[in-house]
């Protein structure tokens, strides 16, 4: 049997390239520019490999009962992961993906193809353009894991883009983000400012260290309208191989402090990452 290559390829926004993993068959790592962006196994969709995929995965599993088919919208495409999750581990599901980089789509589709039957839709497209012509209460979990390079794109940060994203969700939906920040936190801080004034409860996932200061990472935020499973969260992140913190109600207002949401005349991108945060390791 012939042993899988590397595939390269300059797409819309960049240069992607797949590579496989030399210790599970049929998995790949899929980077862009050199950053790495998502993982897949395509023989067990419901690995997660990438710490911060394990926690969005987690808030997945915790908003409704197992099993249970979703209505799932996701902005950001990658590799697919987190479509092929849901999938596996709700079947039923109806899924839509926007990604803006129509060659990264097809690169993926046609290299790591989507199991029959997923239900899953994709579109090329801005995310949030396609959010603001998208049906009302369209959808049960709103899932935002878009990156231009390592950065948060700034329109995708911004008061009218949560009210948008509210506006989506149904009633009980629940809104995820990756995000990405270090101390002194102005990003991350500036968002939970800002969703808090769309959705009355949020919470935030990290790794301790992250959340001291010690070192830049990625912070998962999650935002609803109905109370969330802080303690089936923080037990499933704390018993996780990259053990992680929920913070959420008094501790996570303090966390936030006195900043101020985020509108689109002051917008900016999340913070570049420092060189070897996000590295191959």
């Amino acid at each position: 049997m012939n042993e899988p290559i590397p595939v390269t390829r300059v797409t819309d926004h960049g240069t992607a390239k797949l590579m496989p993993d030399v210790d599970r068959d049929r998995a790949w790592l899929l980077t862009v520019d050199g950053a790495p962006q998502s993982y897949v196994d395509l023989d067990a969709p419901e690995h997660l490999e990438f710490e911060y995929a394990r926690r969005l995965g987690h808030v997945l599993d915790t908003v409704a009962a197992p099993g249970r088919a979703l209505d799932v919208l996701h902005l950001g495409g990658g590799a697919l992961t987190l479509p092929r999750y849901v999938a596996a581990t709700r079947p039923g599901s109806r899924q839509d993906v926007v990604e803006a980089d129509r060659g990264l789509l097809e690169l993926v589709t046609e290299q790591l193809p989507l199991p029959a039957g997923s239900r899953v839709a994709l579109h090329a497209a801005d995310a949030r353009a396609w959010i603001e012509a998208a049906p009302d209460a369209s959808a049960d979990v709103l899932v935002a894991d878009v990156f231009g390079g390592s950065r948060v794109p700034a329109h995708l940060t911004t008061l009218a883009y949560a009210r948008e994203a509210e506006r989506v969700l149904r009633a009980d939906g629940v809104y995820v983000a990756n995000l990405a920040d270090g101390a002194p936190f102005a990003f991350l801080r500036s968002q939970l400012a800002t969703f808090a004034e769309v959705f009355e409860e949020l919470a935030l996932i990290a790794e301790p260290g992250v959340l001291r200061g010690r070192r830049f990472g990625n912070a998962v935020l999650v935002a609803s309208h109905r109370p969330l499973a802080t303690a089936d969260l923080a037990r499933l992140t704390a018993a996780d191989a990259f053990p992680a913190r929920v913070e959420h109600g008094p501790a996570l207002r303090r966390f936030t402090g006195d900043a101020r949401p985020v509108t689109d005349a002051d917008a900016v991108p999340s913070p570049e990452p420092p060189d070897g945060a996000f590295g191959i390791g």
